[in-house]
């Protein structure tokens, strides 16, 4: 377990944690007695085969579904729902057309009654973003990496202990992606989360986690636990990350393509 200094984020437990969907009326099982522990602050990728349940994992961690057995707690108390605390962000930014960059950033302020009191909070995180001369726009007016900043800026307003994110930089353009996986990283150092981060690249989870997650097919159980044994800022290049990209690939069986 990793630990850092002025840590913001909440350490979260996972306790044989299984779940199943109905599917035609038959029972469909997507995670299998899951266990994982994640100190405050620490930052944990999920790789794993399409479909074999990562979003559901951080749906179940967000508090949008409750898990079918085990237990999920953050900071020793169960989730039971829903809370600030814990924000997921999409692959898809999802911001509301009809409002501007500052107006989409404020939106849970907003809901939350805050806003009037605590909006010097969305100047400091539009700033963070490099979106403080974009306040003004609307979403249709923004590029990708631009419209990503945005959602991921509405999330971190509201100063939440875990961040959740389900392949945020999925759609984007390679070159961006890249710009886009250090803006995350810096934000992260910054302001010192517990981040969880779905991904379907290898070298994106070893670029920004302390720890890699591989997941086996549905129902999925965790593989393999890998640390990432490199200070930051990492470089791709290096021959220690060609080391822990051929381990994961490795683990996901996938070593003889690359």
């Amino acid at each position: 377990m990793v630990t850092h200094a002025g840590v913001s984020g909440a350490p979260v437990a996972l306790a044989k944690v299984s779940h199943q969907f109905e599917y035609h009326g038959q029972p469909l099982p997507v995670l299998d007695e899951i266990d994982l522990a994640v100190g405050p602050g620490e930052f944990v990728a999920l790789l794993g085969p399409s479909g074999c349940g990562k979003s559901t994992l951080l749906r179940l961690i967000a508090g949008l579904e409750r898990p079918f057995s085990g237990r999920i707690a953050m900071d020793g108390r169960e989730i039971d729902g829903p809370d600030p605390s814990r924000i997921l962000v999409f692959q898809d930014p999802t911001l509301y057309p009809w409002r501007t960059v500052r107006q989409n950033v404020a939106l849970g302020l907003e809901a939350r009654g805050l806003l009037r009191t605590q909006k010097g909070r969305v100047d400091d995180m539009l700033r963070q973003v490099g979106l403080d001369g974009f306040d003004q726009a609307f979403p249709h007016q923004l590029s990708g990496g631009m419209a990503q900043r945005a959602a991921l800026a509405r999330a971190l307003v509201n100063e939440p202990s875990v961040l959740l994110m389900d392949e945020p930089l999925a759609n984007l353009d390679s070159l961006t992606r890249i710009a886009m996986q250090t803006e995350l990283l810096l934000l992260w150092q910054r302001k010192h989360f517990t981040a969880f981060l779905v991904t379907h690249d290898v070298e994106e989870a070893l670029y920004l986690a302390e720890r890699v997650l591989v997941m086996s097919e549905r129902p999925a159980r965790v593989l393999s636990e890998i640390t990432v044994d490199m200070p930051y800022p990492r470089h791709r290049g290096t021959p220690r990350f060609a080391a822990l990209r051929q381990q994961v690939l490795g683990c996901l069986g996938l070593q003889s393509v690359w």
